[in-house]
């Protein structure tokens, strides 16, 4: 159970760390201001907390009884989002850390379909980890002892839901708009 408490206190301290991230990102897109300080100050904290993240919800789900198997994934739909967008964050956060500069050198070589293709794949990015997120926060809560009303838990979901919605479509059209300037245009 200490596991689970770990790694729900890294996962809520990851949420906080990836606004801050999403903040400072619309902020530079929508400015065209970039700073690679500022960058790293909000982002390497994000990622580190982030991989710890993995590594204890991997371990749990692995050596904790009822960490591997959903013989319901109907009735917990909420898990299965929480695992699926859990195993495509990191292949999309691999190609999200690497998108300017292969925005760059596609534009530079003339290849504007692969600019389309990396803007697709970052929106998708998005998606994933916000996803995950609003389908975990409550959780955390929970596993942390700081929520144990379910009327409460489903007024949180809802609302993590909304803000989540609302952080995709701001960094969505942030991010997307600047990136068009930059590379497509």
């Amino acid at each position: 159970m200490k596991l689970k408490k770990v790694n729900a206190a890294l996962g809520l301290m990851s949420i906080l760390f990836m606004v801050l991230h999403i903040v400072y990102s619309v902020f530079a897109y929508l400015t065209m201001y970039y700073n690679p300080e500022l960058k790293m100050v909000f982002a390497v904290p994000f990622i580190v907390c982030v991989c710890l993240h993995a590594v204890c919800g991997m371990t749990t789900m692995f050596v904790q009884k009822d960490g591997g198997r959903d013989l319901y994934p109907k009735l917990n739909m909420r898990t299965v989002l929480q695992r699926i967008s859990a195993a495509l964050i990191f292949p999309l956060l691999i190609l999200h850390i690497n998108t300017f500069s292969l925005m760059q050198s596609s534009a530079e070589k003339g290849f504007k379909i692969f600019v389309v293709l990396l803007i697709i794949a970052e929106l998708l990015f998005f998606a994933v980890v916000i996803t995950h997120v609003a389908v975990s926060l409550s959780s955390g809560l929970v596993a942390l002892g700081l929520l144990t009303s379910p009327k409460t838990r489903t007024v949180i979901d809802k609302c993590s839901y909304i803000i989540g919605a609302a952080a995709f479509l701001l960094s969505a059209y942030a991010v997307v708009k600047g990136q068009a300037v930059m590379f497509l245009l």
